[in-house]
């Protein structure tokens, strides 16, 4: 999923900045966690819009089919 690597690369950085007391590194691992979960939100609304579109669309081809065989 898109966004793992930022999380965990975050991760890594925050423990790291703790370890060695250094707060810029902890930040940028804060930072980094905080990209990778916006990425990870952006493709789950990405496949959920998709989804929807999907079904709206397989709707409207159904609404169509059933309008032509009232013709018939």
């Amino acid at each position: 999923m898109k966004g793992s690597t930022e999380v965990v690369k975050g991760r890594i950085q925050e423990a790291a900045g703790v370890l060695t007391g250094n707060d810029r590194l902890r930040a940028r691992g804060w930072t980094d966690q905080a990209v990778g979960h916006v990425r990870q939100a952006k493709e789950s609304a990405r496949k959920i819009v998709d989804k929807a579109r999907t079904i709206a669309r397989n709707a409207a081809q159904k609404a169509k089919r059933r309008s032509y065989a009232d013709y018939d």
